[in-house]
């Protein structure tokens, strides 16, 4: 009772900060879809299950949302996305409208001037005459088309998908036409994970015929074109929902959240709940730089996805139905990716999905063994490397929040350590210290130090609950990073089973699993140098000789020039060595703050803010994998990043706006503000957290949550 009743005080908080404010106005959902961001500009409800979009292509490395700003193809409209990953997948359910009857209909364009996009809407005009628009509810997409003539056709394909590796798709299916407004059933999916998918979709009016189009080689579910005979108004509305669960369940989320055919009131419910978070911060600052920093908290926002029904019930790991705890289960954890910076943020500024997100992990890891590396729809692909919902699990304890077992967690969080399951053979890398190269030949240096990072997390945990045994066994394996050091390069280099080092070693070259396969994961080794200084700064200066020579390691990774860089393995908005296109680098220019020359670093963040963020549809470089590129913008904007994400500590750097309100649970606020601030006046001189002068470059979670004011100084010098 007493958390439900905290959930409703912290609610109505925000929603009355909401009222007084509408920041969803700055929001440019296109920014990031030109190029490698791969977001997309469809509608979404906070956190929500579906994201009705365009799809332009249901294939290929620059489509893993579906969609790429400058191209006018046109294959219809689906379900379900993820946005600014590297890999594609959903894609479900793809609707066509359209006014000539055709059994090929794979190839349509749209008139692009035509096209306009909001926070909660997207409408387009096809170049047929049909206009499209689209809104959803956090279960339900919604649909509606103004045809040209009142002879109205749809076209619905139940196998298209976002593929990934594979042409075939779905493997099995179920769909019935239950009278002519409603079609229900199921789709089990193969792609970058095996799922399957319930809906139903139901017509404002009924249709006057169906007919069943031929299957094509390999194809396990059906495409159909349906015939509307409409009324002078030329419209039909759609609405699609879907559940892991059942059709039952899908119906039910249906009822329970679009009872009526009210597009507009659908679209600006939207609007609202998206009002009631990005309202919890206001910034000053000049018209572009609101659209970038509103649209980055609006990409931080649409994951987590809650997959679970309205019931709260919702299909696990396990492929078993199990009844969610406050009717939440989060999926869509592009854990790689967002335990650096994405999941901190949320603690900030939406602290009541914290307790749900994990528990949704713990509950993961009862179903399969161990905590999630990379789930979509609740279901795990194992992609990336590390167990990083470690630090995210003791960044929720360490941050105070007491909605689940720590004692589970730490259970987890072992379990996870010790067992060995995809990515990670603790066998060997136990006896070894270290993964050896010739007994793993890929990722062996990555995996080495990522793993590092989450023993030391599992340790602090241990410490946390006083079990001394698992603390001293994990702070030990913490330190395994230092085995492969190489003292003559001064990096972290691949090593075999006799201790011999890889040989030749170039350490600007890039690898990656996919398309070039060695000891780094999209990244080279100057790049994962810094791995370790994310929990172990003072080992790292150790290593390089003290902090003069980390400075000179330092300048040096931020001043060397690569040939070609490859930006699908990572070497993307380059600085030096330093890629701002990929997450291993992101924390790099924050430790200059333990270097010698901390405005150095400032320095940097200035430059990365200013040429590798625009509110252009290219703007974004690099994919914004599920909010991380855009938390990095945000945090840097307010001047601190969490270099050590499980701590609740945040390493100052210097703002790049001039002032910022955090509205807090509570009614409390965290005010950053920057005096002198100036295009030129980039660099911080001094900073105080409610007038006193901190002594260190940190700013702790809790001294946030406080309420108060952090003010810098700002300086051209």
């Amino acid at each position: 009772m007493k958390l439900i009743l905290n959930n409703l005080v912290l609610m109505f908080f925000f929603i009355s900060v909401s009222l007084a404010q509408n920041n969803s106005q700055f929001v440019n959902v296109f920014i990031g879809t030109d190029g490698t961001g791969h977001t997309f500009p469809g509608p979404s409800m906070p956190f929500g299950m579906v994201q009705p979009g365009l799809d332009n292509n249901d294939k290929d490395w620059a489509y893993t949302s579906g969609y790429q700003y400058k191209d006018t193809t046109l294959l219809g409209f689906s379900q379900t996305r993820l946005s600014g990953t590297g890999i594609g997948e959903m894609g479900d359910i793809l609707l066509l409208p359209f006014v000539e009857t055709s059994t090929k209909i794979n190839q349509t364009s749209y008139k692009k001037k035509s096209e306009k996009a909001e926070v909660g809407y997207y409408t387009l005009t096809k170049n047929d005459g049909v206009t499209v628009e689209l809104t959803a509810s956090e279960r339900v997409a919604f649909h509606k088309y103004t045809f040209p003539t009142a002879n109205a056709f749809v076209y619905i394909n139940f196998q298209h998908g976002l593929k990934f590796l594979t042409d075939s798709l779905v493997l099995e299916s179920d769909v019935k036409i239950e009278n002519n407004q409603t079609i229900s059933g199921y789709c089990h999916t193969k792609n970058w994970v095996e799922r399957t998918y319930f809906f139903v979709i139901q017509f404002d009016k009924p249709f006057s015929t169906s007919n069943l189009l031929p299957k094509e080689k390999k194809e396990n579910a059906p495409k159909y074109i349906f015939d509307f005979q409409l009324d002078n108004k030329k419209q039909l509305q759609v609405k699609i929902a879907l559940s892991t669960v059942s059709v039952e369940g899908a119906k039910l989320n249906l009822n329970t959240e679009i009872q009526h055919w009210e597009f507009e009131k659908v679209r600006k419910n939207a609007q609202q709940a998206w009002n009631s978070y990005l309202n919890r911060i206001e910034i000053e600052a000049e018209q572009k730089q609101k659209e970038i920093f509103y649209t980055s908290l609006y990409h931080l926002l649409l994951q987590p996805s809650n997959i679970a029904d309205v019931d709260g019930k919702y299909r696990g790991a396990d492929d078993k139905i199990h009844l969610a705890k406050d009717n939440q289960y989060y999926s869509t954890l592009s854990i790689w990716d967002i335990y650096r910076a994405a999941f901190p943020l949320l603690e900030l500024i939406a602290p009541e999905k914290i307790n749900p997100i994990v528990n949704s992990m713990l509950e993961h890891h009862k179903a399969a063994g161990f905590l999630p590396i990379w789930t979509a729809w609740g279901q795990d692909n194992y992609c990336m490397i590390g167990n990083h919902a470690i630090p995210m699990l003791l960044s929720a304890y360490n941050n105070g929040f007491k909605g689940f077992d720590a004692h589970e967690a730490l259970k987890a969080m072992v379990e996870t350590s010790t067992q060995s399951h995809i990515n990670s053979d603790w066998k060997l890398y136990n006896q070894f210290g270290y993964y050896p190269f010739d007994k793993l030949d890929n990722e062996s240096v990555s995996r080495t130090l990522e793993s590092s990072f989450d023993d030391w997390c599992v340790s602090q945990m241990a410490k946390n609950l006083n079990d001394t045994t698992i603390y001293s066994i994990f702070t030990k394996r913490a330190k395994y990073y230092k085995n492969l050091f190489d003292n003559e390069t001064k990096l972290f280099r691949g090593k075999d089973t006799q201790g011999n080092w890889r040989t030749p070693f170039d350490p600007l070259k890039a690898t990656s699993p996919m398309n070039n396969p060695g000891d780094y994961t999209e990244a080279n080794a100057w790049q994962y140098f810094w791995t370790p200084a994310q929990y172990d700064i003072g080992g790292m200066i150790d290593l390089l000789g003290g902090k003069t020579n980390f400075t000179n390691h330092l300048n040096t990774f931020f001043t060397t020039e690569a040939q070609n860089p490859d930006k699908f393995l990572g070497q993307e908005a380059m600085i030096g060595q330093y890629a701002h296109g990929n997450e291993p680098s992101h924390h790099i220019v924050y430790l200059y703050a333990f270097s010698d020359s901390p405005k150095t670093g400032q320095k940097y963040i200035h430059q990365i803010i200013n040429e590798f963020h625009n509110n252009t549809p290219n703007g974004m470089i690099g994919n914004d994998d599920c909010g991380q590129m855009s938390a990095w913008y945000i945090f840097s904007c307010l001047g601190f990043y969490p270099v050590n994400s499980a701590t609740g500590e945040f390493v100052i750097g210097a703002p790049q706006l001039k002032k910022a309100v955090i509205h807090l649970q509570n009614g409390k606020k965290f005010i950053v503000e920057a005096e002198n601030f100036s295009k030129t006046a980039i660099l911080s001189q001094a900073r105080l957290l409610n007038k006193k002068n901190l002594k260190t470059p940190v700013l702790s979670y809790q001294d946030i949550m406080k309420g108060g004011i952090l003010t810098f100084k700002m300086t051209n010098q």
